[in-house]
């Protein structure tokens, strides 16, 4: 199993609304760009995954809001797999300020695997190569680079 380190990028200035803080729409994109930062680290790109007729579709998204992130702040999100039973799965995302280190929002969001159908699928028994890759991340702490 390698090492998972935090998704890091900095604000971006259309991400930024009237106020100079990032609006509040732009967090659950940033939950997804670490999920699939999380991903390509654990050696399982969306890529392959959707290649083998795999899709991974949101059942639910959730955000607080804590502390304001504004344009060009530096910040680190780290996912977490919470539950993963090969047919759902959700995570926890906490994103921090690097420039701060303030916790500035944290939420997560739900999931579940299908075929291109939509229909459910159960990894465990049809992509035992998928499942490995979330049940050995179930639980695991990102790692900040040392």
């Amino acid at each position: 199993m390698k090492n998972i380190y935090p998704y890091e990028r900095k604000v971006y200035y259309y991400e930024t609304d009237k106020m100079g803080i990032v609006h509040h729409s732009n967090y659950i994109r940033i939950f997804e760009e670490s999920r699939v930062s999380f991903l390509q680290q654990a050696g399982m790109p969306f890529e392959e995954i959707e290649a083998a007729g795999v899709m991974i579709p949101v059942l639910s998204a959730e955000c607080r809001y804590i502390s304001p992130l504004v344009f060009d702040e530096p910040f680190a999100v780290y996912p977490h797999i919470e539950s993963f039973n090969g047919v759902k799965m959700s995570l926890t995302y906490k994103i921090i300020s690097r420039r701060t280190g303030k916790l500035c929002a944290e939420g997560n969001t739900s999931h579940c695997f299908t075929d291109y159908d939509l229909r459910p699928i159960r990894t465990k028994l049809k992509y035992p190569e998928i499942y490995k890759v979330f049940h050995d991340y179930l639980d695991y702490d990102v790692k900040d680079a040392e």
